[in-house]
């Protein structure tokens, strides 16, 4: 504890970050008779706070101005290149602050990882043999399953609303029960790529989103505003923590909220357990005396907060006996590809990003990947939400982007361009790692947290491998151009991190075990996509909260 700090009153679980993985642990830990405290960087936002805005949502980052946006990771290449935060155009998602963190302001695509997924190097192995990893990949099986998970992903399911159909998609992993609500409405553009990849002998559905198709639990439907991504729900629609669990935990009357609060240790005993965490707020240093912490915040600050929290017992950080805080870090990749439809009026301004087409017929191992040089892949979604920036930038290359022939071309065919979105699937390596800037401060004077990354060649092949295939279904589909919407990027800085405290069976290789919590401190669960061991070829909000359900349960179990 922090000489200076005010001791408070205990509580049974202080958790670090209420957003996706921290609202859902709230409420179990809730439910069941816990004392919680959740602890968040960022305000409590109500609904007048979810306001179109694109510039200042999408481009400035406006919900995370609290936090984030001052605190912005450095990044290198490789371990010989000086780190900077000049990106150089590259792509960087930052995180929100505020209660339900991420959940506010994500686009709502609400996929389970494919049972694969959870077996990526043994399955890989097994059919390609042992070197179609390369020899630095540290990928490796996830210490769960898919049928572990199942149970889990339908509680979140059905507690969010999520809106979808299953049997539908047949390289989906079995269900146990069907999703709450229908899938958010068809339009014109989604039935227009259905019909295309159906032709191409592809497997089409209707994606899951975490967004209400009808009311669900007293909670409003989704309105087709088109203002989903990097921003708040205007009407409270979207799965967002901070309208759906957090509000249900608090009937418990179990459950103390303290935002605009920042958390800078987590404290151990004499034993080398967790006994609380210290945090800011209003200029005043706290400590919360806590029987086990729940750390759920983005990977980035889940590990920072790791190597902060040094002690006699931990002194390269809490839960780092084995130096493996940091390591086998990872960033997916987005691929889009844009197509304009000359004289076809698609109209997607008028709806969400996750109201989409969505293919998995290039995701994970469901096509033959021999003598292609990678593995895995992505799922493919026709996305809506054409927002006015967005559609002012999506032009081809052989247009102007600015004066008259822009304008003309935007006027003529503004409205005709569609857009192909994919989520690659990344590999950990030996030379990907997160740890703390040695010269780069935050306003508060904490170190920023640098990451050491390179898209390998794996990752490489496999953007181009979809950026093909999404041209080619674009032109099945009639458009007379296509071009990428986001251009080749030589190296990613971040755009969804993963790994840093992954789960796994052996201390030696990993932070966590099999339920989340680290191998060295019984009372403490990490919860977040920092605990993947690989990233997978979907957003990963569901499998973060079906893991974080699972570890609050575990959590329940330890402390009593």
């Amino acid at each position: 504890m922090t000489a200076h700090a005010r001791r408070l009153d205990p509580v049974d679980v202080a958790i670090v970050g209420l957003g996706a993985a921290g609202g859902i642990a709230a409420l179990v830990l809730t439910q069941a008779g816990l004392r919680v405290e959740g602890i968040e960087a960022g305000p409590h936002l109500g609904r007048d706070e979810a306001r179109f805005d694109e510039l200042a949502n999408d481009y400035r980052n406006r919900l995370g101005a609290a936090k984030a946006n001052h605190e912005v990771p450095t990044w290198r290449p490789d371990s010989s290149t000086e780190a900077t935060t000049s990106y150089d155009g590259r792509i960087v998602s930052l995180m929100g602050n505020g209660v339900g963190g991420g959940t506010v302001h994500y686009a709502g695509q609400h996929f389970r990882l494919a049972p694969w997924h959870f077996r990526l190097r043994s399955a890989v192995e097994k059919r390609y043999g042992g070197s179609a990893l390369p020899a630095d990949c540290t990928a490796t099986d996830w210490p769960v399953s898919y049928d572990d998970l199942e149970p889990y992903y339908a509680l979140v399911e059905e507690e969010l609303g999520v809106s979808g159909i299953g049997g539908v998609n047949p390289f989906e992993g079995d269900r146990s029960t069907s999703y709450p609500l229908e899938p958010l409405r068809r339009t014109g553009w989604t039935e227009l790529m259905a019909a295309a990849a159906r032709r191409s002998g592809l497997h089409p559905f209707a994606g899951p989103a975490a967004i209400r198709s009808a009311p669900h639990r007293g909670l409003a439907a989704c309105t087709y505003c088109g203002f989903c991504n990097w921003n708040g729900c205007h009407v409270g629609a979207k799965g967002s923590t901070h309208v759906t669990v957090i509000p249900r935990a608090e009937l418990t009357g179990n459950l103390t909220l303290t935002t605009k609060a920042r958390v800078v240790a987590i404290e151990t005993d004499a034993a080398g357990e967790a006994a609380g965490v210290t945090y800011v707020k209003d200029g005043e240093t706290l400590f919360r005396p806590a029987r086990a912490v729940f750390l759920s915040a983005h990977t980035f600050e889940n590990t920072r907060l790791l190597l902060l929290s040094r002690s006699t017992a931990f002194p390269r950080g809490l839960g780092n006996t084995t130096g493996q805080v940091g390591r086998n870090a990872m960033s997916q990749v987005f691929v889009g590809v844009d197509g304009v439809f000359p004289g076809m009026s698609l109209n997607r301004f008028g709806g969400t990003y996750p109201q989409a087409t969505s293919l998995d017929d290039w995701n994970a191992d469901n096509f033959d990947h021999t003598g292609l040089g990678f593995v895995g892949g992505g799922c493919i979604s026709a996305i809506h939400e054409a927002k006015p920036i967005q559609t002012a930038l999506s032009t081809p290359p052989s247009v102007p982007r600015y004066g008259h022939a822009w304008k003309r071309w935007l006027a003529t065919n503004g409205n005709s361009v569609g857009r192909l979105m994919a989520i690659s699937e990344s590999l950990p390596y030996d030379d990907s790692f997160l740890d703390l800037d040695p010269t780069v401060k935050d306003p508060t004077g904490m170190p920023v947290i640098r990451m050491t990354y390179r898209l390998h060649d794996q990752e490489l092949r496999r953007f181009d491998f979809l950026h093909a295939r999404m041209s080619e279904l674009l032109v099945e589909a009639g458009a007379a151009e296509t071009w990428t919407s986001f251009r080749r990027l030589p190296a990613a800085p971040f755009q969804s991190v993963f790994g840093a405290t992954r789960m796994g069976l052996d201390p030696e290789a990993s932070v966590v075990d099999a339920t989340c919590i680290a191998h060295d401190v019984p009372n403490l669960a990490i919860v977040g996509a920092s605990s993947f061991p690989t990233s997978g070829g979907y957003q990963p909000t569901a499998t973060i909260q079906a893991l974080a359900w699972r570890a609050a349960l575990r959590l329940i179990e330890t402390l009593r």
